[in-house]
């Protein structure tokens, strides 16, 4: 996946031109939508809360207007959830002005049992609501291990933090480009947190990387005039597996992240069903982590094609899965390639790929009705599908459920604790 790009420093905050704008409003808020937010009801219209949990009275500003729902940032809890704690991260509570919430700690108020069931409440919603599915395989959101010890904090590998004009260093506020000045960074690994520059002023940079990989030196990577330097390679492991990566190159952030996805593929995969000599595929498959997940199941023969459109990735996914004879890595966009490898597949070309295992892992987008009907239109043996935002992979199952590829198999798991976030991973196959 591309190097995330250097992004413009502190644009205004976008402002609906409401009377309603600013009005303060008591809400009982109802339920959980997708994205971290509550729902509520003010005199008929539907209202999204920020920072509260569902049964909680609480008073709140409208921060957006439309015709068809308001938007709220909470100013003070009335009454409060019993599943309300202290938030993890004092300079995102809801004591500070909304405003001035550092972002990206969205749950950081939720005990954690509750946090994932919310998070279960909104994949399921989305799979009947909006998917149309309502045979899908029961599940819960699995805790990763430990996380539960440390209150959901401590494991991000990964964290970006931005510059504004006058050098503070700090992450975004919610839903804003505003730089916050903050103390601490709890959902970074400790020694990410220690190195982190949030007391000092840098005034010709755009933004700070801090990455700390499973082998070598802890990185920090500053974005200049809209450009980074070269970047070295990092290495990170799975178990006894070693991945090479450039630096800012796209790994899963969760220090345990990358190993339960391999594992959680490995189990998805039907062996019954498995062809080691069929054109099976990992899409979007970044530096390899996937379709080495495939080969150390089924062995060194497997042949795997893993598709990826950043190229310095395929580069070090050709390394990563050098050891698997059958393995291939190429550089392309994923939608271009499927059509091409339709369209130009011989009679054995085509029984291969009707015996084929495709992992699909997209981007928070998902991967969209073009590349789902390329895929059925080969008619894989089966699909597992790697989704980090249950709208998108709920709406790629509707398009896959039209083709009559159901849901098997489902697992969700909580790769992001105290951010609304979840991971699912799941089986599709027909009949």
């Amino acid at each position: 996946m591309p190097s995330r790009p250097v992004r413009r420093r502190n644009p205004p905050r976008a402002v609906a031109h409401d009377p309603a704008v600013g009005t303060e409003v008591e809400l009982e808020t109802t339920g959980v939508a997708h994205g971290g937010i509550m729902v509520a009801r003010h005199e008929g219209r539907v209202v999204f809360v920020a920072d509260a949990i569902p049964g909680e009275r609480v008073r709140a500003r409208v921060t957006e207007a439309k015709s068809s729902f308001w938007r709220a940032d909470t100013l003070e809890v009335l009454e409060a959830s019993p599943h309300r704690r202290e938030h993890v991260w004092s300079e995102a509570s809801v004591t500070r002005d909304p405003e001035g919430r550092a972002g990206g700690a969205e749950f950081g108020h939720i005990e954690l049992a509750h946090q994932r069931e919310l998070k279960r409440q909104v994949a399921a919603d989305a799979l009947a609501r909006i998917g149309r599915i309502d045979d899908a395989p029961d599940f819960t959101v699995q805790a990763l291990p430990g996380g539960d010890d440390a209150a959901g904090t401590g494991w991000r590998t990964r964290v970006t933090l931005h510059v504004a004009p006058d050098g503070t260093v700090g992450p975004y506020a919610a839903r804003s480009h505003t730089v916050i000045p903050v103390s601490s960074l709890p959902l970074a690994v400790p020694e990410l947190a220690a190195i982190a520059p949030l007391t000092e002023r840098l005034g010709d940079a755009a933004s700070v990387d801090l990455i700390a990989p499973a082998e070598g030196p802890l990185q920090i990577v500053t974005a200049r005039d809209g450009s980074r330097p070269p970047l070295a390679a990092i290495t990170e492991r799975v178990g006894d597996r070693e991945f090479a990566l450039e630096a800012l190159g796209f790994w899963q952030v969760h220090r345990l992240a990358a190993a339960t996805l391999t594992g959680a593929v490995q189990r998805a995969i039907d062996a019954d069903a498995f062809d080691p000599r069929a054109a099976n595929l990992d899409l979007y498959g970044g530096v390899g982590l996937l379709a080495a997940a495939v080969g150390d199941r089924f062995g060194q023969a497997t042949r795997i094609t893993s598709v990826e459109s950043y190229e310095s990735a395929t580069d070090f996914a050709a390394r990563n899965l050098a050891e698997w004879v059958g393995a291939r890595a190429v550089t392309g966009r994923v939608e271009q390639w499927v059509r091409g490898r339709a369209e130009n597949a011989t009679a054995t070309e085509r029984g291969r790929q009707r015996a084929a295992t495709i992992v699909l892992d997209p981007p928070r987008a998902g991967a969209g009705t073009e590349v789902v009907a390329e895929l059925v239109s080969t008619e894989p043996a089966q699909v597992v599908y790697v989704a980090c935002d249950p709208v998108a992979f709920a709406r790629d199952a509707k398009a896959f459920a039209a083709a009559g590829y159901a849901i098997r198999s489902l697992e969700a798991f909580d790769l992001f604790p105290n951010t609304h976030h979840v991971e699912l991973v799941a089986r599709l196959s027909r009949d």
